[in-house]
């Protein structure tokens, strides 16, 4: 049975919510750049102490969802459907989370955002590879092996670097599609040349 969350939790939260809206809105609308976090603290009707308490700096307001996207990839690989390699399930969930096209409009304006500011692509390509490590473990633990298998760390760390190649690919779902076709399949048998 879950535990009730308190009111406490819920007014943090609401106010963490509030200050990461608040700050995309405005980077969209003006620019990373342009924006102080004392802006982004008035705008959610906070202090700027309260914004560094929930937030380390300027990047986090951006990327507010990393303990969610380790747990998913942790998921893919744990979860996966019966018959479905573990290249495939992180296929999908790297395409599903990093490169996904639909009609939403605001995101669209955080991928835009995050493609034109250098210090976000960096940020965001930094916070993505910390999660090496823990997909690493639960391929190890998917396949029976040891922890500091390397095989699971090489393909651990090629699956998130797949959408470092996505951002930088004229057609994302397709590089994504090749690159996993690679890791699962080898260069040999994905049309690579000796």
């Amino acid at each position: 049975m879950e535990t009730p969350v308190g009111r406490r939790e819920r007014k943090k939260a609401a106010t963490r919510q509030a200050l990461a809206d608040a700050a995309l809105n405005l980077f969209i609308e003006r620019g990373y750049d342009a924006v102080t976090l004392h802006e982004i603290a008035e705008a959610a009707d906070v202090s700027t102490t309260t914004l560094l308490k929930h937030f380390p700096g300027k990047e986090a307001l951006v990327f507010d969802e990393e303990a969610d996207q380790e747990a998913g990839l942790v998921a893919a690989v744990h979860d996966r459907a019966p018959g479905t390699t573990i290249p495939r399930a992180l296929c999908a969930y790297v395409k599903r989370v990093r490169i996904r096209v639909d009609s939403d409009a605001r995101y669209a304006g955080f991928l835009h955002l995050v493609k034109t500011t250098p210090a976000l692509g960096d940020y965001a390509h930094r916070m993505w590879m910390r999660h090496q490590d823990a997909v690493a473990r639960a391929i190890a633990q998917d396949l029976g092996v040891a922890p500091d298998d390397p095989r699971s760390a090489a393909l651990a760390r090629f699956a998130l670097e797949t959408s470092a190649l996505a951002q930088r690919a004229d057609d994302p779902e397709r590089a994504v599609d090749a690159a996993f076709d690679l890791l699962e399949h080898g260069w040999s048998r994905s049309g690579g040349r000796p």
